[in-house]
Formats: C-alpha cells, sequence, structure tokens
C-alpha cells in the first residue's frame, strides 16, 4: 500500500501543472453544482415561504367583462357579482364548497390625532382569516356579532398601524375615516401585501357607504378538489351556475376571473422541478467536463508510462495490479479535488446565506422575500462528491485497460 502511495504521488509530483488543472476542473464541476443547487434551493425557499400562509383549498371570485355575446347582449359587458351569486355559491356546490365569504370596499382616508393615511378599507366576514393568508397579531378579528350590529370597528394593518399610532398601542383607539368613527380592535400582518388594507364588517360597509348588495369578490374554501381534473370539471360548473345568474355564457371565461390556489399552487411546484431539473442538468454537465479531464490525463500517464509497464510485466507483475494502480491514481486525483470543490461550494452557500439568506424587497406599499436561506444538505453535497468519485474511477477503468492489454514486448520498443 505505501509503495502504491509513493508511486501515485512520484506521478503527480512529475506533473504538477497537468494534474493541477485537471483537478481544478474536477473541483470547479462541484463547486458549481453545490452553488447552482444552494442559489436555486434560496429562489426555492423564498417562494414556498411566500405560500406558505396560503389557504391552498380556496378559490376567490372576480367579476370581469364579457368576450362573447349571449341570449341577444353584446359582448363586452361588465359584469357585476352580488349576495344573489354568494347564495348561489354556498348552496349549490355545498359538496365541493366548505365556507364561504366575500368583500366589498371602499377607498378612504383613515386619521389620528396629525397622522392620516389614505387607504382602502375592505367589508370582510368572520371567516375571511381562513382563507386568505394572514394572522392576527394584536386584538381580535371582526367577528358575527360585529357583523349582526354593524358594529364600527375595524382591523388594521401592522404599516397601517405604525403610521398612525407610532408611539401608543392601537387597540382600543378611535380613529376616523371621512366622519364616520371606528374603534381599532385588532392589528394583522401577511407577508406580501402589496396593498394594505384596513378591514371592517361586511354589513357595517355596507350601510355606511351604501353599497346595496354588490360584492366585489366572492372567497370560499374548498373540499373534494384533489387534483387539476376535479378543480377543471368545478370551474367549468361553477362558471356555468354563476353564468346563468348574470346572462353570460357558460364557456366565457373573460365575464368572471376565477383565482384557483390550488391550480396555482401545482403549476408553482411543476416551476420549481423544472428548475430543479434545469440546475441538476447544468451541474451534471460541469461535472462531465471535470471527468473528461481526468480520462484524458490517464490516458496521457498510460501512454507516457508504456515503457514502464512493459517492463512491469516482463518482470511478472501481475495486469491486476496495473489496473488498480491507473484506477488509483485516478481515484486519489477526484477525491482530492472533488473534496476541495465540495467544501468550497459548502463555504460560499453559507456565505450567500449569511449575506443574503433573508432578501426580502420592501417597497413600503408591499414586501417581498425574493430569496432565502440558499444552502445545500449536507447529505446532497456528500452524495454528489461520492457520485464524482465513482465517475472518476470509471474515468480511469478504460485507461487502465488499455494499460493492461499492452504486450511485454511492444510497450519494450516504445519510445
Amino acid at each position: 500500500m505505501i509503495d502504491l502511495i509513493q508511486e501515485i504521488y512520484g506521478t503527480i509530483m512529475r506533473n504538477k501543472l497537468r494534474t493541477a488543472l485537471t483537478g481544478f476542473a474536477v473541483a470547479w464541476g462541484i463547486f458549481m453544482l453545490i452553488v447552482l443547487l444552494g442559489a436555486g434551493n434560496g429562489l426555492i425557499h423564498a417562494f414556498e415561504n411566500q405560500s406558505a400562509d396560503m389557504k391552498m383549498n380556496s378559490m376567490k371570485i372576480y367579476p370581469g367583462v364579457t368576450s362573447k355575446a349571449f341570449n341577444g347582449l353584446n359582448e363586452g359587458r361588465n359584469i357585476s357579482l352580488n349576495e344573489s351569486d354568494m347564495k348561489i355559491t354556498s348552496k349549490r356546490f355545498t359538496g365541493n364548497i366548505t365556507t364561504v365569504g366575500a368583500t366589498t370596499s371602499h377607498s378612504g382616508i383613515l386619521t389620528y390625532g396629525k397622522e392620516n393615511v389614505s387607504i382602502t378599507i375592505n367589508g370582510v366576514f368572520p371567516n375571511h382569516t381562513e382563507m386568505e393568508p394572514m394572522r392576527l397579531v394584536k386584538g381580535r378579528f371582526i367577528n358575527k356579532r360585529d357583523m349582526e350590529e354593524m358594529r364600527k370597528v375595524i382591523v388594521l394593518h401592522q404599516k397601517t398601524a405604525d403610521i398612525l399610532f407610532p408611539q401608543s398601542e392601537a387597540i382600543g383607539k378611535y380613529i376616523t375615516s371621512q366622519g364616520v368613527m371606528y374603534q381599532v380592535v385588532g392589528v394583522y400582518s401577511d407577508q406580501n401585501s402589496f396593498s394594505p388594507s384596513a378591514l371592517v364588517p361586511f354589513t357595517t360597509l355596507q350601510i355606511i357607504y351604501s353599497k346595496g348588495d354588490s360584492i366585489d369578490n366572492i372567497i370560499f374554501a374548498t373540499q373534494n378538489l384533489t387534483d387539476q381534473a376535479s378543480n377543471d370539471i368545478f370551474e367549468k360548473e361553477y362558471r356555468a351556475a354563476i353564468g346563468k345568474n348574470n346572462n353570460f355564457a357558460p364557456d366565457d371565461d373573460s365575464a368572471i376571473w376565477i383565482w384557483n390556489r390550488f391550480t396555482q399552487y401545482l403549476q408553482q411546484q411543476s416551476a420549481t422541478n423544472i428548475l430543479n431539473i434545469s440546475i441538476w442538468v447544468v451541474g451534471i454537465f460541469t461535472l462531465l467536463s471535470g471527468i473528461v479531464g481526468v480520462s484524458n490525463i490517464m490516458l496521457i500517464t498510460v501512454r507516457e508510462r508504456t515503457h514502464e509497464f512493459g517492463i512491469r510485466k516482463a518482470l511478472g507483475a501481475k495486469p491486476s495490479s496495473i489496473l488498480w494502480l491507473i484506477i488509483s491514481e485516478s481515484v486519489v486525483i477526484t477525491t482530492f479535488f472533488g473534496y476541495i470543490g465540495m467544501v468550497a461550494g459548502i463555504a460560499t452557500t453559507e456565505y450567500m446565506n449569511i449575506v443574503a439568506g433573508k432578501q426580502v424587497v420592501d417597497a413600503g406599499i408591499f414586501s417581498m422575500t425574493v430569496f432565502e436561506n440558499p444552502t445545500v444538505d449536507i447529505s446532497i453535497a456528500i452524495q454528489a462528491t461520492l457520485t464524482l468519485i465513482i465517475a472518476g474511477t470509471l474515468a480511469g477503468l478504460f485507461p487502465a485497460r488499455k494499460a493492461v492489454m499492452i504486450r511485454p514486448i511492444e510497450a519494450l520498443r516504445a519510445d
């Protein structure tokens, strides 16, 4: 074993530059694979974090504009949702819908003392928190009694509360909006608020701002819709039901817009898988460049040592010893430089995690996490390195077999 190590060491030292360049290709391959996986994980983790609180078994319905003529009516009509659509939603699809809510809104200015903020006030149902990606930070949410008594209570977004109450507690305070006074009963937050809104009881907003029975959107939680096919069937039936109530074609996709969070999740999962596959493909081809380099240097080594191998065989060396010598040299180069590349790659991903491990874009009215925890599981890094070592062994196998097949008389004649 000591003799083998000495021979490998001697061969490497006689070809320092060539070995270093080949080793660099190997190290670079594993390094790039780990860094690419880390960067990909950073994007995927950020995406998963954004969707963590999203209620995937829910849909949101928005009114649209008809794109087809129907029952003598021209295309281009604006569709409005109302409470009859909400009743159809809750009564006709009991097998697939568990709870239904709605939103109606009004733009206003909230004022407290000298502070004020322009904001959208949304009238919502008590089940709003069950279907939207939000969490209560302080106080309470709107309840059934608030709805029944049409109370003037309001739940503020954390950012709105910070503006109106920079030095004091928001809960229990009274704020005004164009002459209407609301009591703050709760503060909420969400991960991705493009337009933070203030929330009041649905019935309160209807009465105060004379909304009648109009609805801006309907939201509901679903059940028994577990795949793309069942969701597509449900959407078709639901669109036909709302179309019958609002006199538009059942296949008019523009008349209402259905935001199906479950099918959106499936699409996002598909995009994530494509990203992962792309990273692995690029990384593996980068690794292959290093493996090809190892194979080439072994072929050159065999050619340069043809005379030596002939002498070995003439003196009685077994073919297996020569085979083992070439393969061992290939494995040593691959393992040593592969380990360096793995360590460098892990160190780089850890550095990325420290510098940009929680990258958030904050534009005031909204914030979004775009890069989070760009690290690679140590087991994945080790598996990739072991795969590289196995590939390095195979890369040395062909040159080794060529060395074994050399006839002693031909090898002794070689220059």
